[in-house]
């Protein structure tokens, strides 16, 4: 079995010299920007936001009607609530002034019986 054998300066070199080649290669192999693939994801991403934007308003639109919704639903039940309370406000004066007439009614009656006499 051989043991490690440590390269050389000039493998080093080597080695390094092939790797700068490689990288520059493959940099050169990458499509410019003025390349119809290039071009076309471009587009293709700019319509995939602008199809976000417009779900994005769309979302925030609905969004927006559903709270108008509800702040008119919630308007709508306090209105409801005041008018239950003007009734039932009502029906107690109106009780109340029942029940004063009727004793305003007993207290003639009363007062009726000692004055026959």
């Amino acid at each position: 079995m051989s043991g490690f054998k440590e390269p050389s300066f000039a493998d080093r070199q080597k080695a390094a010299q092939e790797a700068r080649k490689n990288i520059l290669e493959k940099f050169k192999a990458k499509p410019g920007l003025n390349d119809p693939a290039v071009l076309q994801r471009q587009a293709e991403r700019e319509a995939q936001a602008a199809e976000r934007a417009k779900a994005k308003l769309a979302r925030e639109a609905a969004k927006a009607e559903q709270k108008a919704r509800e702040e008119q639903a919630a308007a709508e039940a306090a209105a409801q609530i005041v008018r239950e309370q003007e009734a039932a406000a009502a029906a107690e004066f109106a009780l109340e002034a029942e029940r004063k007439a009727a004793r305003d009614a007993r207290y003639a009656a009363r007062k009726g019986k000692g004055k026959k006499r």
